[in-house]
């Protein structure tokens, strides 16, 4: 158990998920563990998180983790080391590859979720001393396509706004955000601001999601077309005289090559209507909206970044700012949601492969000046292999050796299926991990490294809006894990350039990042924290959050750019972009007649590493599934709560299948989070292309072409254990964290019958074990029972009359059973002092369907609102807030009726 002192204070850190950057008060309970709460200090979020921030607690035990350094032996299997016999076969591994095949022959993969600190270490080793910039990160395929287009409309990747922002816009623009489950804290702070002032907000996606319920105007835009829209806006603007002329004259060019583009692709509000299969009505609200109101903020995420197109979706939202003045002043601007905790932190130390650190690109003005800071050897001469373009290289055999840290890119990456198989081929992986296994892992490391988990790691993150906040320690190094960037510092000793990487502290490594940001600047770049370059250990430990840029001498106070001009450009002047003709990478076919959109879901986070870990997040959402509209449905034969098989040129998943009217016409959605560790056949990576934006390198993950069939399957079940779940081969399975053990959904055509010979493999024999068979009916049901304890049970039915689990987990659940519980679990329904909450609703509190139905039948509750106050539900992040209005929307009309 990972435990500390008794009783110490609360820790103030930062969130580990979303770039957000949530403000935490972590206070460990002596135990391993610890309890959870916002800072209400914190200007990220005043004391408010979302149910994965919540949950935070959950995530912490110690079952799952990799706490030693392992190396592969001559036998194949995964053995324990010490430190210095893995940190010795790595950096020989490395120096001996680079001498046979040279330095473009090794490469890093790094990851949003490393601290500022492990990414600058590791960027420095790879650029400046190893001399290749094949290192790159998980952030490609999340917010490249932004930083490419503020590098060509800026001259640099600067995120002009604030938060504070949101609270003075009077219009909200959404573009390709479902900000209600992916950002819900700023989601919630935009709701405030309409309440209280006004604002509008207007959402721009494909679907219909959790964002849309409190909208303004919802544009339905086909997949795509976000730059069709906003060229049209960029029309309609000047043909209404609704410029800023002087604003374009003093800080702008290009403005006519970008209006010239823009009439080519949507010369007028019909033409814009047609483009993006939005009725021509709500073209023209959107316009006026857009026209008629000076604080327009627009957001953008995933569904303008991850595209083939994502850089030129950018810089067409850019150019409608430039273009009215509205950028850089309070309330107005282009503003680019982070999807990582530090995917900022990471592009300010040069983690993409196309940067070098502190915001300076490859010319060869800045590599000289890196070099001569970092008193660099052997400096990289040229960018190097993006995300995709370098696992395509580990494919062709000429990467021989990587190092990944902190991802899992054989479920992350499009065509997943394809870079698993690649990473087999490596002379050399090394990974450095929190957990002991999952598909990365599984495609053959060599080295395993164990790294510091959330809690325990100390150093710096940046969020959306350019403020950097402490990540704190509260919980000691369990086993032999030790920092990122101690890993990488004491591999680069070995390799011979120990007086550069000779780091006591992450204070010390984050005290040099400082100082190269502030070297020979004088205001020539953006990013520039030299006053933070000389702080004491105390004084970084005491650090507050921060926004950049913080400038030597200067007022470390919030800030915005751009209000009157100043641009990183040489000419200082920003550039209106024209953008190329919007257009799908590949058309549907007769063989791929749909088009797969994938994306996340609220309570999980990327492929479930540790949200996967929580009770709470998993009982939401608890299986993987392709979201369908109706009338595709009925086209395909596809049933609601059925399964189906998406397929794609580059692989297949089985899903289950959710019909909902609020998903696009010949349009599929599926999350990206389940992998090989937590499902059967759900990695959705794999059936995504691998093409790429072409100014960014991020990939499209919005629109592959697709098909979609039914899967029958006869019977379906769960079970839960305090053991390991062994699964009758062909079966479709999930699995779901529940407190005390492991659980699974699954489908199978297996017989009753056979079930029931797998409950004795399952449960073993010490245990006292109650069965029902109905081979007629196709049902079985088996409870074990320990100590009057419920230890499993396997529950089988027909699957037109699946077995409910919600009951029979709450006594899993328990401590110990009742004798009256126990002869009721195999009936599946509640028992006395156990009431069955039903599927959770709102994960912050646990709060479930038939708790909320029941108090709205009591007339304990009427409303959202005293919902609320009766039950906690929807009173944290807001995220179930959509949820709950449909709920007592059902409950008025059967009340009606």
């Amino acid at each position: 158990m990972n435990a500390s002192a008794q009783h110490p204070p609360a820790v103030r850190t930062t969130c580990a998920y979303c770039g957000v950057g949530c403000g935490v008060l972590a206070k460990p309970d002596g135990s391993g563990g610890a309890a959870i709460s916002g800072d209400p200090e914190h200007p990220a979020n005043f004391g408010r998180l979302c149910s994965k921030g919540s949950a935070l607690g959950e995530t912490l035990a110690l079952e799952t983790r990799l706490l030693h350094p392992m190396r592969r032996g001559a036998d194949g299997t995964m053995v324990r080391v010490a430190w210095d016999d893995a940190l010795t076969r790595v950096a020989d591994g490395f120096a001996e590859t680079i001498a046979k095949h040279g330095p473009d022959s090794v490469a890093f993969y790094l990851s949003g979720q490393l601290l500022t600190e492990d990414y600058y270490v590791a960027n420095k080793l790879m650029k400046g001393f190893i001399g290749s910039a094949n290192v790159d990160t998980n952030s490609r395929l999340c917010m490249a396509s932004s930083v490419a287009g503020h590098r060509r409309a800026f001259g640099s990747d600067t995120v002009p706004g604030s938060y504070a922002d949101l609270d003075a816009a009077d219009l909200i623009v959404l573009v390709g955000s479902n900000a209600a489950w992916c950002h819900p804290v700023l989601y919630q702070r935009m709701l405030a601001n309409k309440r209280a002032r006004g604002a509008k907000i207007v959402v721009i996606d494909p679907r219909r999601t959790a964002s849309v319920e409190d909208d303004d105007l919802h544009l339905a835009v086909a997949p795509g077309m976000d730059t069709a829209l906003f060229s049209g806006l960029l029309v309609h603007l000047a043909d209404t005289l609704a410029l800023d002329d002087a604003y374009l004259e003093a800080h702008t060019t290009g403005f006519t090559e970008a209006l010239v583009r823009a009439r080519e692709i949507a010369p007028d509000l019909t033409a814009t209507a047609a483009a993006t299969g939005v009725d021509a009505t709500d073209v023209a609200r959107f316009f006026a909206l857009f026209r008629g109101t000076e604080k327009v903020i627009t957001c953008y995420s995933q569904g303008v970044n991850q595209s083939a197109q994502g850089t030129d979706k950018v810089n067409a939202i850019i150019n409608c700012h430039l273009a009215t003045g509205r950028i850089g002043r309070p309330g107005m601007g282009p503003f680019s949601l982070t999807g990582q905790p530090n995917a900022m932190g990471g592009r300010e130390v040069g983690g993409l492969a196309n940067q070098l650190a502190a915001h300076m690109g490859f010319d060869a003005e800045a590599i000289d000046r890196v070099g001569r800071f970092w008193r660099a050897p052997n400096m990289a001469q040229r960018e190097g292999l993006k995300a995709v373009q370098l696992f395509d290289a580990i494919g062709r055999g000429e990467i021989k050796a990587l190092w990944i840290m902190a991802t899992n890119p054989a479920v992350s990456l499009p065509r997943a299926g394809f870079v698993q198989e690649a990473l087999k081929t490596l002379d050399l992986l090394v990974i450095s991990e929190n957990v002991i296994s999952n598909d990365t892992v599984a495609a053959g490391a060599h080295v395993l490294l164990p790294a510091a988990a959330w809690g325990e790691k100390d150093g710096t993150v940046t969020n959306s809006e350019r403020r950097i906040s402490r990540q704190r320690a509260f919980l000691p190094l369990p086993g032999d894990a030790r920092p990122d960037w101690w890993a990488v510092s004491q591999v680069a000793q070995r390799m011979g350039f120990g007086d550069a990487f000779a780091y006591r502290s992450a204070a010390d490594i984050f005290r040099e990042h400082a100082a190269l940001s502030a070297f020979e600047n004088d205001g020539a770049r953006d990013f520039d924290i030299g006053a933070l370059a000389t702080l004491s250990d105390d004084a970084f430990n005491a650090l507050d959050p921060v926004q950049w840029p913080a400038r030597a001498g200067g007022p470390l106070a919030d800030s915005r750019f751009f209000a009157a001009g100043g641009y990183y450009t040489p000419d200082r002047k920003a550039r209106l972009i024209a953008p190329e003709r919007p257009a799908l990478h590949e058309a549907s076919s007769p063989a791929f007649p749909l088009v797969l959109n994938t994306g996340r879901i609220r309570d999980q986070w990327h492929t479930m590493t540790r949200t996967g870990l929580s009770p709470r997040l998993g009982a939401h959402l608890p299986e993987p599934f392709v979201e369908v509209h109706p009338d595709d449905a009925a086209r395909h034969g596809l049933i609601d709560g059925g399964f189906a098989r998406v397929a794609t040129r580059d692989g297949a998943c089985v899903l289950k299948v959710v019909i909902s009217a609020g998903q696009r016409r010949g349009a599929l959605f599926a999350p990206i989070h389940w992998s090989g560790e937590t499902a059967a056949t759900a990695r959705v990576g794999a059936l995504v292309a691998s093409i790429t934006d072409p100014f960014s390198g991020q990939p499209e993950a919005k629109a592959t072409p697709a098909a979609i069939a039914p899967v029958s399957y006869a019977l379906r079940g769960f079970a839960l254990s305090r053991g390991a779940l062994p699964i009758p081969a062909e079966s479709w399975w999930a699995k779901v964290a529940v407190r005390g053990g492991t659980a699974a959904l699954f489908a199978s055509n297996a017989p009753a019958a056979e079930w029931r010979a797998q409950a004795a493999a399952l449960f073993g024999d010490d245990v006292e074990l109650a069965e029902y068979l109905d081979e007629p009916r196709q049902s079985f049901r088996a409870a074990a029972f320990q100590d009057g304890r419920l230890v499993g049970c396997l529950f089988v039915g027909p699957a037109e009359a699946a077995p409910q689990w919600d009951a029979v987990k709450a006594l899993f659940e328990a401590e110990a059973l009742e004798t009256a519980q126990r002869r009721a679990v195999l009936s599946g329904r509640s028992t006395d002092g156990l009431a069955d909450a039903g599927p959770i609703v709102c994960a912050c509190f646990g709060v479930g369907l038939l708790t909320i139905r029941d108090a709205l039948e009591s007339g304990a509750a009427v409303s959202v609102e005293t919902i609320g106050k009766s039950l906690r539900a929807g009173t944290n992040c807001g995220s179930c807030l959509p949820e709950l209005r449909k709920i007592v929307a059902g409950a008025k009309v059967s009340e009606a009726v």
